[in-house]
């Protein structure tokens, strides 16, 4: 019975090219990669310093699992807070300038714990339309009224949170600092002031500016000179490890540490990987550098893009994710399958993952990337376009 429905819903989705498949990477999750059993060159990671294939961050995580062990055993309120979790908690809050930080499994877990902690029935969210996955479930799980706004609309914003003032509702402000698919930077001032004028409290995930953006790498806040309440990112991203934390007063890491459940009823990260993480960050702060490399990258795609007539998005052109929209999902497919063809792996980014009818290909930049990968990308991208045998809608 349980095939007998689930069955119609796959074959729905290959019929309308939704269908997902997993590629399996065969060694290290680096620039150069086999996959499928073939070399190519990897543009759709979010190791955007490098870091998950460095070896120094390989070398801290392989000493911890030797002194350590592998896995945590327990709840980080039971028996499974190692002094590796709280040094990087430590390290975190100390890099960011804020008092405290909370180390969850996952970033997803992160989001979900944070905003079913902080808000229920009688309070109000309000939140960018193309805000992670994660957010938008953890706003919808927690009970509060949900205002969802059109995509960096301030006037919408300005709107949402005078109503939940008017209904003397507890608000809080969720965006994302760059967002994952378009590449964009949110107006973190504006939106700041909105939600002080308001009385509510903002919430920024800044899991792809962390480490990326700002003068130290300490994301889009930095760069925008902005302190959010709650900042929320991810070690799975520029730091090439896994989990994800969230930032703030001590006040709030410590209702956190009461209240959010995905925190509380959940396995505590292995110690290694808090240690690998550890590393990473210090590398960060260490080497400016990488920052300053991956920043000639993506300013080497965009110049590149134009030289060759390929649409660039303007508001995406400071961050290393660039979308090239191709609109139909079936096309994006064919022009993901070609540049693999090529030896360029691309992902093709369909619905659900963004709106319908704005199927694209994700095109993400790493300090690791030669000028001459880049490069032959480009070409790839100009060529494969032209081989399409409809047109592909820009």
């Amino acid at each position: 019975m349980l095939d007998a429905r689930l069955a119609p819903v796959l074959d729905d989705l290959r019929s309308r090219s939704l269908y997902r498949v997993r590629r399996v990477v065969d060694g290290r999750h680096a620039v150069r990669m086999k996959v499928d059993g073939r070399d190519c060159i990897n543009f759709c990671s979010n190791d955007y310093l490098g870091l998950a294939s460095d070896p120094r961050v390989a070398e801290a995580a392989s000493n911890a699992f030797a002194r350590v062990g592998t896995g945590s055993s327990g709840s980080a309120l039971i028996s499974g807070y190692n002094a590796e979790h709280r040094a990087l908690e430590e390290e975190l809050a100390d890099f960011l300038g804020r008092p405290r930080a909370l180390l969850f499994s996952t970033g997803w877990a992160t989001n979900m714990g944070v905003l079913k902690a902080l808000l229920g029935r009688g309070d109000a969210v309000v939140a960018d339309e193309l805000n992670h996955a994660s957010l938008i479930d953890g706003a919808r799980a927690s009970g509060a009224q949900y205002w969802r706004v059109a995509h960096a609309d301030l006037n919408a914003y300005e709107r949402a949170l005078q109503q939940a003032a008017l209904d003397r509702r507890f608000a809080v402000l969720v965006t994302d600092g760059v967002f994952s698919m378009d590449g964009d930077i949110a107006d973190l001032p504006a939106l700041a002031q909105l939600a002080r004028h308001s009385g509510a409290a903002l919430m920024v995930d800044d899991a792809h500016g962390f480490g990326v953006l700002g003068e130290r790498g300490r994301g889009s806040a930095e760069l925008l000179d902005v302190e959010p309440e709650v900042l929320v990112a991810t070690l799975g991203k520029s730091l090439g490890c896994a989990g994800g934390f969230v930032a703030g007063s001590e006040t709030l890491i410590e209702y956190l540490v009461q209240k959010a459940r995905t925190w509380v009823f959940s396995t505590a990260p292995p110690p290694a990987i808090a240690a690998a993480g550890r590393a990473a960050l210090r590398i960060v702060r260490a080497e400016p550098e990488l920052r300053a490399r991956l920043h000639a990258n993506i300013a080497r795609f965009v110049d590149g893009a134009r030289e060759r007539g390929l649409p660039v998005d303007e508001r995406a052109v400071s961050t290393p994710i660039q979308p090239l929209l191709v609109y139909d999902d079936a096309r994006a497919l064919q022009l993901s399958r070609e540049l693999m063809s090529r030896g360029f792996w691309v992902a093709a980014i369909r619905p659900p993952t963004v709106p319908r009818g704005t199927a694209r290909l994700r095109i993400t930049l790493s300090a690791a990337h030669e000028f001459a990968q880049i490069d032959g990308l480009l070409d790839a991208l100009a060529q494969s376009l032209r081989a399409l045998p409809v047109p592909y809608g820009l």
